[in-house]
């Protein structure tokens, strides 16, 4: 696979062809399988090919129990200087609650081996919304994280995807989601007590200490342009998105016969508007007067309709820069936008 993906490089240079490189993101699974020499080689194949920014972001997703003392020396070694660790919770029954394979008390180590190894931008994943989370236990995953002092949290609210363990047992009739009102409850505590010390509420389900939110997150949500390396991997820029066979088999074989396999739409006017909605109203940012310049009349036209409504009952609010939800209403906003798009 490693050497699969540093074929696909050879394969698709010209991509970003011209730009300089601002961050680089191991994800989309668990590369933490990988050893730091896999990944020292990937960073050395994007290096032959790109320009990179000399203060780049080069994260990598990891699960706890994998964070070894000497594999972190390594990953700092070889150039990763920012991790995602995928905690989700600080309680052990919790975590068997998810299937997760760490402990609480591993989740705590790896976190201070990171440290030790000279990791000083580490981002932490939580979860909310699930039934049986009790006020106190919420309370108590939101302090350990501020405890750690980490400089991004990253709250997500369970959702059942299909496909997935928490999908199998809702169809067994063995899982029964938590209620909204609940996963609000959570939401509103997880918002007010970060807020309380110091973190910024950037974007809907991320937090930060200032200077610290993910850029390479936020590279998505601002509409930059990016490259997809690997099986199911995405690829963007602004005219068409195209994202890689999923199955490893069909993609190996596609890298080796020297076709990648893989599949593209170019995007329509309408698609380009509701993505700009979709991506920019999720962030404190909010959408830019100026990010509307490159669409038809006939497109500003709705789009500026359909926010008066939302103006008129307090679901958006306007600023000189532009348009934004207002943070008290981001757990609703996927209604907002949805109310704001074209053809939903």
């Amino acid at each position: 696979m490693v050497a699969a993906l540093c074929s696909e490089l050879d394969q698709r240079k010209d991509y970003l062809a011209g730009m300089v490189i601002d961050t680089i993101y191991f994800g989309g699974g668990t590369p933490s399988v990988l050893t730091a020499g896999d990944v020292g080689q990937i960073l050395d194949r994007i290096k032959c090919y790109f320009s990179i920014n000399d203060n780049v972001e080069v994260t990598l997703e990891a699960n706890p129990e994998d964070l070894s003392a000497t594999f972190l020396q390594e990953l700092y070694l070889v150039g990763v200087n920012r991790l995602s660790i995928g905690i989700q919770s600080f309680c052990d029954d919790h975590l068997r609650y998810f299937g997760r394979h760490h402990s609480a008390a591993q989740a705590f180590e790896s976190f201070h081996a990171a440290r030790n190894a000279g990791f000083n931008n580490i981002s932490i994943d939580l979860i909310y919304g699930f039934p049986g989370l009790a006020t106190e236990q919420w309370d108590r995953n939101v302090e350990m994280a501020i405890e750690l002092s980490a400089e991004h949290i990253s709250a997500y609210q369970l959702m059942v995807e299909p496909g997935s363990l928490f999908f199998k047992r809702q169809q067994q009739g063995n899982f029964v989601p938590a209620n909204d009102e609940e996963s609000i409850r959570h939401y509103q505590q997880l918002t007010a007590r970060l807020g309380s010390v110091g973190y910024e509420h950037y974007e809907l389900s991320n937090f930060c200490k200032p200077g610290y939110e993910s850029r390479h997150n936020s590279s998505y949500w601002y509409g930059a342009h990016y490259l997809g390396l690997g099986p199911a991997a995405h690829s963007y820029n602004s005219e068409s998105r195209q994202w890689n066979a999923a199955y490893n088999k069909r993609y190996l074989d596609g890298i080796s016969s020297g076709r990648l396999a893989f599949e593209i739409e170019y995007l329509s006017e309408e698609e380009k508007y509701n993505e700009l909605l979709l991506t920019r109203l999720r962030t404190s940012r909010g959408l830019l007067r100026t990010e509307l310049d490159g669409l038809s009349i006939q497109t500003r036209k709705f789009f500026e309709n359909q926010v008066r409504k939302m103006l008129n009952v307090g679901l958006v609010e306007e600023r000189a820069t532009g348009w934004i939800i207002p943070e008290q209403k981001w757990f609703i906003s996927d209604g907002i936008i949805a109310d704001m798009m074209m053809n939903r």
